[in-house]
């Protein structure tokens, strides 16, 4: 009898469990979900109840990009310099590219000629001169004069021994002067002759074009006239010759030295910094690290407690590049930085200190 009563009783358990639905879960009452001041367990039936909805796996995954974003977003928003790496050399920025193109398209030239040669003054002149012309009318640059240049010659021995001690060439300082960004040397001979009491000539020659901040060879072009005639005289169908060859030469010259200027700059413009009295290498270090946040590249060409010498390249102004020293500067603790002179693309600093 009391073993067929526990069968019964078995059996009933276990149908009910079969067949008995799960009960449905109820949020706690009102007075549950204030039970905690500040509101915890309320919290925990919601996170629960989405959890519900969409998947336990799914809701831990959301939670944790929540998280990543949320720290991102803290960590962005404390004022934290985030360093952003440079592109990678020849790949430039839009920017950059933009920058690159209006400076081809406004690249300044100082023409002279190659005074070892042994060129006669009056033609060298007469092809400097009719260099200068055509930039001026065809594309609309300010030209070096001639005149000015061998009255500079003379005017700026001084300043140029004082400030370069002789370590640079004299027309490559008066290029840098007149923040020329290539200077191109002319050089050339003529062979006249006379027949029929007419005068002939012809010319041949090159143009050299050198890059302004280094003195580094880009290119040259190769020229030369047909035979021109005078009734004048010999000198004159020589210029004439020599005026004739320069210009058919100009546009040749001008489109190779954008394409060569172009092919030269790919980390960038060169930019040479001289800073006077730097006795400690801790302060320059940190100048150069702060320096290579805002420039394409930092070399340091040399070192002593006397003088530091630096070559920055960049996509970016002579004005900018200033600017950058002066924050850099203030960042390494030489606060009182100054500059000396600058010429062209070559600044000389003292650090002040």
């Amino acid at each position: 009898m009391r073993t067929s009563c526990i069968v019964i009783v078995c059996a009933a358990i276990a149908m009910s469990c079969v067949s008995a639905p799960e009960p449905a879960r109820e949020p706690p009452p009102a007075s549950a979900q204030q039970g905690s001041s500040d509101g915890s367990t309320s919290q925990a039936y919601k996170d629960r109840a989405v959890e519900l909805v969409q998947g336990g796996s799914q809701g831990g995954s959301t939670g944790g990009a929540a998280g990543s974003s949320a720290a991102a977003t803290t960590g962005s928003a404390s004022g934290d310099a985030v360093d952003v790496p440079p592109p990678a050399p020849g790949v430039m920025t839009p920017e950059e590219e933009a920058f690159l193109n209006n400076y081809l398209a406004r690249l300044q030239y100082m023409v002279y000629y190659d005074e070892a040669a042994g060129i006669d003054e009056r033609n060298a002149k007469v092809a400097v001169n009719q260099a200068n012309r055509y930039l001026l009318e065809k594309l609309g640059l300010s030209v070096v004069d001639f005149d000015q240049i061998e009255k500079n010659k003379k005017d700026q021995q001084a300043a140029y021994q004082s400030e370069t001690g002789g370590s640079i060439d004299l027309i490559q300082y008066l290029a840098q002067k007149y923040n020329a960004d290539v200077y191109v040397e002319v050089s050339f001979s003529s062979t006249p002759s006379s027949s029929g009491g007419k005068f002939y000539a012809t010319a041949q020659g090159s143009m050299k074009i050198y890059d302004t901040s280094t003195a580094q060879l880009l290119g040259s072009v190769a020229f030369q006239s047909p035979q021109v005639m005078s009734t004048v005289s010999s000198d004159a169908a020589v210029a004439n010759a020599v005026a004739a060859s320069v210009w058919s030469a100009m546009p040749k010259m001008t489109e190779q030295t954008k394409v060569l200027v172009k092919n030269s700059m790919s980390r960038g413009i060169r930019y040479e910094v001289v800073i006077q009295n730097t006795p400690d290498s801790r302060q320059i270090s940190t100048l150069r690290r702060a320096l290579s946040r805002v420039v394409r590249e930092v070399e340091q060409i040399s070192y002593s407690p006397a003088e530091t010498k630096l070559a920055l390249y960049s996509f970016k102004s002579r004005d900018k590049i200033e600017d950058a020293m002066y924050d850099a500067a203030d960042k390494a603790g030489m606060l009182d930085l100054y500059l000396l002179y600058s010429r062209g693309k070559a600044f000389t600093f003292n650090s002040g200190l």
